[in-house]
């Protein structure tokens, strides 16, 4: 048992051995191996490092061959620029030489001329001596009588240069704006009178009054409180007058007698229901006439506060002639001018129809109805330019646009034509007065005669108190002076007369 176990051990460790050694000498050719290949991959590795470094010492010298190059050339710039600093240099010392040159010439000229000049002053000093010794006149005196000659003179000529012109400008200004006036009035049909408002309200007889009045005065007391209007039965036959500021409420007055008298039944309780079904029947009208004039003349997006003010004129008169008659023509005409003129038609017809807006507004405010309307314009979202021409068409405001005039001319074509409004005698009157009197103020004026209805001044100034020369003045400073002082329709024309009549008696 001993001897196989001694045996197995010995083969054992035989076998080990015999593999230790193989596996020794296995390791040992790896190693020798990868000796060999670290060894070709150093070698490589320097054979490329130093082709690297010879292709950077290329490129480097290259670089500094070209900065060299680049040197060169900005020296060479340098050298150039240096060379032509030196030609300039030599040039303007050429040119300093020459001013010198030139200045001490011009030195001794300018010495030459106020020696001249010296000389030349003492010949003026001795020769104005002479000449006042022989005209007996100082230097002064002859100023100032030649300054009054040149003067008058000017004066003159002045004042026949600006007739001269006036006239040009008349004759090329008024023919022009004479056409254009015709052929937009000739493009809008006007009614020849427009209806006026109604404030008298007739009745079959007189029996009716009684029952207006009503026992003890209940009946007419009533329908005051009701309406606002008062009213006045007197002897009138067949009439009975209604007093109010506001033309809304006498015509709500006027249709309630109407009905009330239709109907027979007069008694206050009746009365408050009629005159409150008239109220809303006229307050229905006014939008319905404010709508339908807007879609008439095709203005649109007006605030509904302005149709309603717009209807209130249908109950409004000016002098005699219908306010919403008055505004739709108004409106036309200034739609036909801005046309004419080739401005836009359609805000000039809002404007034209807007302009008297101000005469229907129902707050009482002191200050003109042109600043009124403008401000309830502002109110209701109107442009600017809207605004500016319905506050400026009475001058209240200045004009900004250029339909501002235009609304201004129309509404003075709607008001001027024959037969739109009344103008009373007073006023009429007056105006002749006026022009005669302020004609009359000016010093050496003997007569004055307004003629055509005030459309012509004749003056007639003595001929030993103005000459030729200030009768042209008078003239021109009367008609500038009834410009600005006096509103007339139309034109003026002033005419100074001026004569001599030299009379003998042959006997």
């Amino acid at each position: 048992m001993l001897i196989p176990i001694i045996v197995g051990i010995v083969s054992f460790l035989v076998g080990a051995g015999l593999c230790f050694g193989i596996v020794r000498m296995s390791s040992i050719g790896l190693v020798k191996k990868a000796e060999e290949e670290a060894e070709v991959i150093k070698k490589n590795k320097i054979i490329e490092a130093k082709e690297k470094f010879i292709a950077l010492k290329m490129e480097h010298e290259k670089s500094v061959r070209e900065q060299e190059k680049k040197q060169q050339q900005v020296e060479q710039r340098l050298q150039q620029r240096e060379q032509q600093l030196n030609q300039r240099q030599g040039d303007l010392q050429r040119q300093q030489n020459e001013i010198n040159q030139r200045s001490q010439s011009l030195d001794q000229q300018m010495k030459a001329i106020d020696f001249k000049s010296q000389e030349i002053d003492k010949m003026h000093h001795a020769a104005q001596q002479q000449l006042e010794q022989l005209s007996g006149l100082s230097a002064e005196e002859a100023k100032a009588h030649l300054i009054e000659s040149l003067k008058d003179e000017a004066k003159t000529n002045a004042m026949s240069y600006i007739n001269d012109i006036m006239d040009d400008a008349r004759m090329t200004a008024a023919k022009e704006a004479k056409k254009i006036i015709i052929q937009t009035i000739q493009r809008v049909s006007s009614e020849t009178a427009a209806e006026n408002t109604v404030s008298i309200f007739h009745i079959e007889n007189d029996e009716v009054k009684g029952r207006i009045i009503g026992r003890e005065g209940r009946n007419i007391r009533a329908l005051e409180a009701a309406t606002g209007v008062e009213i006045v039965v007197d002897d009138t036959p067949e009439a009975i007058t209604l007093s109010a500021f506001d033309p809304v409420r006498r015509e709500i007055a006027r249709l309630s007698l109407h009905q009330l008298v239709q109907d027979g039944r007069i008694h206050p309780a009746r009365i408050e229901e009629v005159v409150a079904k008239v109220k809303k029947q006229i307050e229905e009208e006014i939008i319905e006439t404010g709508k339908r004039t807007t879609i008439d003349l095709g203005i649109h997006g007006l605030h509904p506060e302005l149709i309603r003010m717009v209807g209130r004129m249908k109950y409004r008169s000016s002098y005699g002639q219908n306010l919403l008659q008055h505004s739709r023509e108004t409106a036309n005409l200034c739609a036909a001018m801005a046309a004419e003129l080739g401005l836009n038609p359609k805000r000039a017809r809002r404007a034209g129809l807007l302009h008297d807006i101000g005469k229907v507004a129902e707050e009482d405010l002191e200050m003109p109805h042109a600043e009124i309307g403008m401000k309830m314009c502002e109110k209701y979202g109107e442009k600017p330019d809207i605004c500016n021409a319905v506050g400026a068409h009475h001058d209240e405001c200045e004009m900004e646009t250029l339909i501002a005039p235009i609304v201004q001319a129309c509404d003075a074509i709607s008001g001027a034509r024959p037969g739109a409004r009344r103008e009373i005698v007073e006023t009429y009157v007056k105006r002749l007065n006026d022009l005669e009197n302020m004609a009359r103020s000016y010093p050496g004026v003997v007569k004055t005669y307004a003629l055509q209805a005030g459309r012509e001044l004749r003056v007639i100034v003595g001929a030993d108190k103005i000459s030729d020369k200030d009768t042209e003045l008078l003239s021109f400073d009367l008609a500038k002076r009834i410009q600005d002082e006096m509103t007339y329709p139309g034109q003026v024309k002033v005419t100074v007369i001026r004569e001599i009549r030299a009379v003998n008696v042959a006997k």
